[in-house]
């Protein structure tokens, strides 16, 4: 007789530590978005009372990381690009969304596996939401992003 023994298997919010935890994410986030002078341009995008965008990026992170899926209850299919098309993101913003969301994860998550695992997660995500030609290396002309205008 063979016994098979499986060990449980955690989300990353279980592992992340639920609730309390996203909650202190998405807070740290916005409070560095909001006072770090080399994100000024991506806090430029948000109103004023920041908020609003902290409850939906919570609601976001807490069903993407296997929890509850709040925002999806709430809004539908999170269609991420698509609600990020009125915005003109770049790399320049999605590095600034970065440094912000790199900095809250060093500082937040624990687990060191689980934390650069989500940093490349969120990094592909960033880079995802990109929506403007950007210049080429050299700095003759542009390089198209999908979904981007010519310019």
């Amino acid at each position: 007789m063979t016994i098979q023994t499986t060990l449980p298997v955690k989300s990353p919010y279980e592992r992340i530590g639920g609730e309390a935890a996203v909650r202190r994410l998405v807070d740290r986030f916005y409070e560095l978005m909001d006072t770090l002078p080399e994100a000024w341009e991506i806090r430029r995008m948000h109103a004023a009372d920041l908020s609003g965008a902290n409850g939906k990026l919570y609601k976001f992170l807490t069903g993407w990381l296997g929890g509850p899926p709040l925002y999806e209850r709430e809004n539908g299919h999170p269609m991420l690009r698509r609600r990020h098309l009125p915005f003109p993101i770049g790399t320049r913003e999605a590095e600034q969304w970065m440094l912000c969301m790199r900095q809250a994860l060093d500082e937040i998550v624990e687990d060191r596996m689980l934390r650069e695992h989500l940093k490349m997660a969120f990094h592909g995500i960033a880079m995802h939401m990109r929506n403007q030609a950007e210049p080429a290396a050299a700095g003759d002309g542009l390089v198209q992003i999908q979904g981007a205008e010519r310019r």
